[in-house]
Order: C-alpha cells, then sequence, then structure tokens
C-alpha cells in the first residue's frame, strides 16, 4: 500500500465514524428518535385517558338532557335537594351532648 491509499483508507474511515456520530448524537439522531417515540407513547396514552373522559362526559350530559331520574339522583346527591313529601331528620346538637351526659 502507498501513502495515497494509506491517506484515502484514513479519510474513509473517518468519514464512517463522523457519520456513525452523527446517527447517534446528532440532531434528529438515534437518541431524539427514541426520545420521540416515547413522547409520543406518552401522548397517545393521555389521548386516550381524555377520550374516555370525553365519553364518559357525553354521557352524562345526555342523562341531564334526557333522564329525569337521573336528573333527580344529581340534585339530590351534588345539590342537596330533598323530593316533596320526604320528611328531613335532623339531630339536635344539644342532645347528643345530653346523652352522654347520662351515660
Amino acid at each position: 500500500m502507498n501513502v495515497r491509499q494509506k491517506i484515502l483508507i484514513t479519510l474513509a474511515v473517518a468519514a464512517l465514524v463522523n457519520f456513525l456520530v452523527l446517527i447517534f448524537f446528532g440532531d434528529k439522531g438515534y437518541f431524539d428518535l427514541s426520545s420521540l417515540k416515547t413522547s409520543k407513547k406518552q401522548t397517545l396514552e393521555e389521548n386516550e385517558v381524555l377520550v374516555k373522559q370525553n365519553i364518559s362526559l357525553y354521557r352524562k350530559i345526555e342523562k341531564l338532557k334526557h333522564d329525569p331520574e337521573f336528573i333527580e339522583h344529581v340534585a339530590r346527591k351534588e345539590l342537596g335537594l330533598v323530593g316533596k313529601g320526604q320528611l328531613i331528620l335532623q339531630r339536635n346538637p344539644s342532645d347528643s351532648k345530653d346523652i352522654k351526659k347520662d351515660e
């Protein structure tokens, strides 16, 4: 091998090493690709959760528009409303103190 061939082989090897470094560590290289894949996977999972929440909210909206029993349930549970003819029982705080003293 003469000097010229050695120089060409050295330059070719240097270029290949340079390309390999760029492939793995460069901008838009292998490591960027793997982080983008991870980010995409996370985003898809978050999207699935949001789609399920959306469907749940859509169903709740439809029930609130058209289901009187559900509306009554929500009014009782979240708003504390009472239906017609229902009796409300309240404990007197002073009565509970008297019971403890008698015991």
